[in-house]
């Protein structure tokens, strides 16, 4: 039986390149997942051994909040500078080095504008002279308070020299800096892991980055000869007290690594996301395959049947050959995984500023998931024409016409079964619990149920869009031809379905997000807004004395400035707003108070919106103890409570809280005019006032709404390039079921030759029969998607979605690019096709 299974495998080997080529690509996507992960993980690894190469012992103080490595950059408590004196003090240390070292030092290059970066931080730091890692490349080190030394790397991307005079904004607003010297580090490298470094004297340091002066972010202690990192650690905890963090060199490595290793596991379980669900296309594509191939297999299994075969035999007979793909498949697709990961990790150092990469490496977990992958869904594929293979009776071996179509009522039943549950799952996740567990099990019973239940929906929606094509012999039999074999139409129709409502739904989700922006905007009586394009992970802020100028300009009636940060707020960590005055917050967007008054705020009272205050439990008078990135914990009352769609956050501080934030100054301002005066005339005074924040721009609503617009856009366009494989798995599965198709219609298609279809008549009937199964795939697609996405928007009403929209346009592109994907897709199988020998083909069997 083994020795039949491989021959008959050997003689099909061209049938299931396609199939196999669906695994290759999902196994690809997983294996390259683990492979750029781990590069980029140890890669991070020797940056912050370098880091702390020459460091025994470090300290550092504890926040007052924590950060993740999500939500933020973490404000570095600070150190005075007796601690430093302490710890020089202490038996075994060699040195005992104050450091300034913080992320928001950002230089103004060149052309005027702000070096921007796209992940690494910008630091400003104290200069503590040169050492076996850091040497000067040219100048000297900075002795005045308007000198600064950069690193290489950051005088190369901005385009200035040892002599240039150079803006740099930090916790103040712009200071001028003569470049005094650059500096490298060992290995010839120009920065560390794509940093931009500026570093200043010490007390300039101290007061641009940490706020005050005489304090240090951190501590880097050398032992004496004979005093192990270990024994030191103790010896300065022990001095120092508990609030303070001791931590060898290489704990403190392997701990500022691990942060970013959280994050890299997030972005990789995103990536075996798309993974996954390549892979679920995959499996439609896989059932079919061996569903067709099995179907023409019936006179061979009813054969072997017939000579002795059991049924478990013929299954293990179908199951060998999955097993065989898979193996394939999963080696091909881990090959062309470690590619993909080595790819995408050069393209993200380029990208990120000159990341040096470690050794491309395939760790084993890159190696088990691609095999356990890829034998797993090939073989879970082929369970169940497996299992019809075993059910076809040798008698079948002495007939000539196919077995019928079985009726559709135990799938249809077990399909809307599948379906009411995952909407279930979608509503308890969505509305209730809010597990994205929950979210993704109903996303995936809802692809699977809508699957059961298209055999149902293909013969009359088929028949009704082929009738679009019903105008010629061809076409008719084209259409008659898609709705011949429901199953087959709806496995094929359904991969491409998964891909298509997912684009679909992040569209939707899209298309609201934007509407909801742009009512928002508009809701209020802001002419102009001061604002910037956030390309770091802290938003641009600039200038509080601002505010104050813009409200002596001619024509402007009320302004107000917004900052946001993340705080601690009665044990939990919450997002806070502060504002410069909260009576033209309630003017503006013409909110009223849902209890007590938003008109006014004193300097400790707090104002909440309505939905925070559900939340929590709070009401007028209720008290908040809230700690800021600096400064102490303070208490506030709550003195008003806002509408959710008319506050300015959940959670908003008077106006004195604005200087503990991690940036203490805006990084909105709100402009509104007087009646009869034009945006035109007010607006280029205002960016006057902005001149020195070259990150920040002042822009009237319409521009505004488009440039936050376009930052969601991104989002999409990154979505839609992810789910492109499963599209693409989708087109392969339509290109091989007509490729089977065709060969299982050999002696028909002759028969059709023989009574004069012609060759082109031929490739139009394929044609016509490949656009037909797109269409009614994208459309259930668009469908499906539609609808997940309006639950997703409802169920995100309090987080701003206050609007519903479609995205006409983009579900109309995605029914004309369907319509194409068939006339790709049938290329192949209509040449085939046409080029059929009709006397061979009338003979074939």
């Amino acid at each position: 039986m083994l020795r039949a299974t491989l021959k008959s495998l050997m003689a099909r080997k061209v049938r299931l390149v396609l199939s196999g080529l669906a695994v290759v690509l999902g196994v690809m996507f997983v294996a390259g997942s683990f492979v750029l992960t781990d590069t980029l993980s140890r890669s991070f690894d020797s940056i912050f051994s370098d880091v702390y190469s020459q460091t025994d012992v470090t300290v550092k103080g504890k926040p007052k909040v924590e950060v993740g490595e999500m939500d933020g950059e973490t404000v570095p408590a600070t150190i005075p500078a007796s601690a430093v004196d302490d710890v020089a003090a202490l038996p075994g240390v060699a040195q005992a080095q104050g450091v300034v070292a913080a992320d928001g030092a950002r230089l103004i290059g060149s052309n005027g504008k702000v070096v921007a970066s796209s992940g690494p931080p910008r630091i400003g730091e104290n200069w503590v002279g040169e050492n076996d890692m850091i040497k000067l490349r040219e100048g000297r080190g900075p002795t005045a308070d308007d000198e600064i030394v950069i690193n290489v790397g950051l005088a190369e991307a901005a385009k200035v020299k040892v002599g240039d005079q150079v803006g740099v904004l930090t916790l103040e607003p712009k200071k001028m800096f003569t470049i005094v010297g650059t500096f490298g580090y060992s290995g010839d490298r120009d920065s560390i892991g794509g940093a931009n470094e500026v570093a200043f004297t010490n007390p300039v340091a101290q007061k641009l980055m940490l706020g005050e002066t005489g304090v240090f972010s951190s501590i880097d202690v050398r032992a004496t000869d004979g005093t192990s990192p270990a024994e030191l650690k103790q010896r300065v905890a022990g001095a120092l007290g508990a609030d303070y963090t001791v931590r060898t060199g290489d704990e403190a490595a392997a701990d500022d690594a691990k942060g970013l290793k959280g994050f890299l596991g997030f972005f990789n379980n995103i990536l075996l996301g798309f993974a996954g669900i390549a892979l679920f296309v995959g499996i439609f594509l896989i059932i079919n395959t061996f569903s067709i191939v099995v179907a023409q297999r019936t006179k061979e299994l009813a054969l072997l049947r017939a000579i002795g075969a059991g049924r478990r035999q013929v299954i293990n007979s179908v199951l060998t050959e999955a097993v065989i793909v898979g193996l394939v498949a999963s080696v091909i697709g881990l090959g062309a995984g470690i590619g993909v990961g080595a790819l995408l990790a050069y393209l993200f150092s380029t990208f990120s500023g000159g990341l040096t990469l470690a050794g491309l490496g395939v760790p084993p977990a890159a190696i088990i998931a691609s095999f356990a992958v890829g034998l797993v869904v090939t073989v879970i594929a082929a369970i169940v024409p497996a299992i019809r293979a075993s059910r076809i009776p040798p008698i079948a071996a002495m007939q000539d016409v196919a077995t019928p179509d079985r009726p559709l009522t135990r799938v249809t039943v077990i399909g809307a079964v599948v379906t009411a549950i995952a909407a279930a799952l979608l509503a308890v996740g969505l509305f209730g619990s809010g597990s994205l567990l929950l979210v993704a099990g109903g996303v995936l019973l809802a692809f699977i149920g809508v699957a059961l239940l298209t055999p149902l929906l293909s013969r009359p929606v088929v028949g009704l869009l082929g009738r679009v094509f019903a105008w010629s012999v061809p076409g008719k039999l084209g259409r008659l031809n898609s709705g011949r074999n429901p199953r087959r139409t709806a496995i094929t129709a359904a991969a491409l379905m998964v891909g298509i409502a997912l684009v679909t739904s992040v569209g939707v989700i899209v298309s609201s997000a934007k509407t909801s922006i742009a009512s928002a905007v508009e809701s209020t009586d802001a002419q102009l807004i001061i604002m910037g394009e956030q390309n770091s992970p802290q938003p641009p802020t600039f200038d509080p004395a601002v505010i104050d100028r813009a409200k002596q300009v001619p024509g402007v009636r009320e302004v107000v400035g917004v900052a946001s940060d993340l705080a601690t707020v009665n044990g939990k960590r919450e997002f806070v707003t502060s504002v410069t005055d909260a009576a033209p917050v309630q003017s503006m967007w013409h909110s009223t108070a849902v209890a007590g008054s938003i008109s006014a705020q004193g300097p400790d009272q707090v104002i909440v919106n309505e939905q925070s205050a559900t939340d929590n439990g709070w009401s007028i008078g209720s008290v908040l103890t809230v700690q800021l990135p600096r400064g102490e914990q303070h208490r506030y009352t709550v003195s008003g409570i806002a509408p959710t769609d008319k506050s300015i956050g959940e959670i908003m501080l008077p106006a004195a809280a604005m200087r503990d934030f991690a940036q203490p100054a805006p990084f909105a301002g709100y402009i509104r005019l007087d009646d009869g005066t034009s945006v035109a005339s007010v607006q280029p005074q205002i960016e006057a006032l902005v001149a020195d924040s070259p990150e920040v721009s002042v822009v009237d609503q319409a521009a505004y709404i488009e440039q936050q617009k376009g930052q969601v856009n991104q989002i999409l366009i990154m979505i839609q390039i992810l789910l492109a494989l499963a599209i693409l798995i989708a087109v392969l599965g339509i290109i091989n079921t007509l490729a089977l198709s065709v060969m299982e219609r050999t002696r028909e298609l002759g028969l059709l030759r023989a009574i004069g279809l012609s060759r082109a008549a031929t490739t139009w009937m394929i044609t016509v029969e490949a656009v037909v199964i797109s269409v009614f795939g994208a459309l259930l697609g668009v469908v499906v998607g539609t609808g997940l996405g309006a639950a997703v928007v409802r169920a995100l009403r309090d987080q701003g979605f206050t609007d519903f929209t479609l995205p006409w346009g983009t579900m109309l592109l995605y029914l004309g690019v369907a319509a194409l994907v068939g006339v790709v897709a049938a290329i192949l199988p209509s040449i085939r096709a046409a080029r059929l020998n009709v006397l061979g083909a009338i003979a074939h069997e």
